[in-house]
Order: structure tokens, then sequence, then C-alpha cells
């Protein structure tokens, strides 16, 4: 199959720093870099084209229900395009006629609706059940994710493909000159713990606080993401931590690089995570990690960093006390951890992308095949 067209969910780049953002600008680059002779058509929201200079790009309708489960899927069978790709793990209600890929990140707010601002019946009641039983092929972006899938939704394993996320070549260990240009510009301290991610309820930033604040010789904290929801008690919490705690609550992506290089060490104690980005990043740049032992972490990591129980703040009280006074251990990490995200790479995850959508074209052909 050459030169067809794939119509493509762009909603994600509505907020390009976040998670879907990320994995929606990185799989369209690599993709189109993989197979240059196939189009992509983006539907996306105002702005997003920046992001997607290799599409051509189209405004999603602004209207939720009607605009985006009726007049988007018309539009779309006007252009006549070949293959529907969803990365932000959707696809409208109203009818499209061309076979289907969707990519499922997590599935948390199946786990425990409590980590989530209010309730979304339409999206988490219609359109990602839905979604995810008339897809063609379900992209997963781990093995944790390709079991929650079939134990929530009951679909054969078979039509789901596990393409993990790749890292970006910007992710690297740095040169001293650079890092103390960086530490200088970001008013960075000389030793601290990274955190990265937005302030919500999954990702258990709770956990790390109290074990932080019982460190012996502790370095400082420093807290890199934006407030999400229901995040009141931890930033009262924050508040009471003192000056050695530093919230970074907007950073440009490119400083992302130097800070993971400056840190003694990444902890990343989320309740859930359907891949989870940080812990790779840090390792791409040398940076020892520390994550819990739930949901696809200890799948991504491995054995290139520490694994401790999500809910124990004295045990990541423990694990931080080693990583950061152990320079043997910490050297170890370091080493296993670029080894270990080395396997990570975005051309990879367009290649497994693409070969889930042929898979989807083909089975829309049997399908319809007498």
């Amino acid at each position: 199959m050459t030169g067809l067209r794939v119509v493509v969910d762009g909603s994600g780049l509505a907020r390009p720093r976040a998670g879907v953002g990320v994995y929606t600008t990185q799989i369209l680059h690599a993709m189109a870099v993989d197979r240059p002779d196939w189009r992509l058509v983006v539907f996306g929201p105002a702005g997003g084209f920046a992001h997607v200079p290799e599409a051509s790009y189209h405004l999603l309708p602004r209207t939720r229900l009607i605009g985006r489960h009726l007049q988007w899927p018309a539009a779309m069978r006007r252009l006549k395009p070949d293959v529907y790709f969803g990365p932000a793990g959707a696809m409208p209600l109203g009818r499209i006629g061309i076979p289907s890929a969707i990519t499922v990140h997590d599935l948390a707010i199946y786990r425990n609706p409590r980590w989530f601002p209010g309730r979304q019946p339409l999206s988490t009641r219609l359109v990602v059940p839905r979604s995810i039983l008339r897809a063609d092929v379900v992209i997963a972006v781990s093995e944790n994710t390709a079991r929650d899938i079939v134990e929530l939704f009951g679909i054969d394993r078979a039509r789901i493909h596990v393409v993990p996320h790749g890292v970006s070549p910007k992710l690297r260990p740095m040169g001293a000159e650079e890092l103390a240009d960086a530490r200088a510009r970001l008013g960075l301290p000389e030793r601290f713990i990274l955190f990265v991610g937005t302030i919500e309820p999954r990702k258990n930033l709770e956990t790390l606080l109290d074990a932080w604040a019982t460190m012996r010789d502790r370095p400082a904290l420093v807290v890199v993401g934006s407030w999400g929801w229901r995040y009141e008690a931890i930033r009262d919490k924050m508040a009471r931590l003192g000056p050695r705690l530093h919230h970074m609550e907007s950073v440009d992506p490119d400083e992302l690089p130097a800070i993971y290089n400056l840190a003694r060490a990444l902890a990343h104690p989320a309740w859930y995570e359907g891949f989870g980005l940080p812990p790779l990043e840090a390792m791409a740049c040398g940076t020892p990690v520390v994550v819990s032992d739930t949901s696809s972490l200890p799948e991504v990591v491995q054995d290139a960093g520490i694994i401790v129980p999500a809910g124990e703040p004295e045990e990541w009280r423990k694990a931080l006390e080693r990583v950061v006074g152990d320079t043997q251990l910490a050297a170890d990490l370091r080493h296993k951890g670029i080894l270990r995200a080395a396997q990570f790479s975005w051309d990879r995850a367009a290649r497994l992308t693409w070969r889930a959508i042929d898979e989807a074209i083909a089975a829309a052909t049997r399908r319809r095949s007498p």
C-alpha cells in the first residue's frame, strides 16, 4: 500500500505539553518521516497546525456533541480518506465509514474515578467504550494498558498492538558547561530530587512530600508541573514545607533535558500510569529513577531503576536516601537507565503504528469480503 490518506484526530494538540499532546506531535512527525508518500490529514484545534507541519490541517468543529460527533464525521466522509487514526484514544460517535486504529494511553478513570474532576459521562460511558469496541485495531502504549483494555472491555487480545512511546533525542546526558549555564539560568539548587508531572491525585505527590520531609541530609525538592485538579490539599502541604521545595509551574520543554540532568534522582510515585514518560526521559538523560510498583512503571523501568510500593512514604525515604547517598548505586542506575532508554524511540513507535494501521485496513477488507 502506498500513498494512502490518513485522517487524524488532533484534539490532543489543544494541550501540546500534556501527555497526549506530546504523543500526537511526536508520533505524527515520526510517521511522516517513515512513510513520506502517505498523506496525513489532521483535524485539530486552532493553532495546533504549528505542531504538525508535515500534515494538512483542518479545524475540528468546536461544539462538543453535534460538532465532534456528527459534523466532523460528515466532513471526514467528504474527504474520502483511506483510514482513521485516533492518537487521543477516541472516535466520533457518528459513522466514519473507513478502517480505524486508535491509541489508548490509560484507563485510570475506570480504575479510580476519584482521581479525576467531576463526572465525565459522555466520554467514559459512551465515547471511549464505543471507540474501543468499534476500532479495527487498538494500540496500547504498554502491556499493562493492553491488559486493562481486555479486562475492562472484553475485546480480543489479538486486536491490540502494543506500541510503547519513544523518547526524544534531545533527552541525553549533557556536558558540565551546558549544565552550569542551565543551573544559573533556571535558578536551580545544587542538590535536588525531581518530580515531573501534573499536580493531581493520581500522581501521588503527597507520598513523595511525606518521604522527602523526613529524609536525612535531604537535598532540595523541585516539582515541575502545572496545577491539575483536586490539588488543594497537596498545595497546602507544599506551602508548609518551606523554601527548599521549588515549584516550577511552567517550563519550556527545551529546558527539561537540563533539569533532568541536574537532578540527583527523579521520583515518580504515581498510583497509576498508562506508560510513564518522565521516568523514561530521566533515564535517557542518565538520571537515576525511583518509581512506584504500580501499573506500567515496572514494565518501563525494569531493573534500571528502584521500584518502591506506591503508598509507603517510609520506603520512599529509604530509597531516595540510598540513591542520593550511594555514589556507586547512582552510577550503576545511570548506566542501566541510559541503556534501557535506548530501547525506546519514536522511529520504532512510528513503524509499529504504521503496522497497526496496515492491519486495520486489512481487517476492514476481510470484514467486507463475502
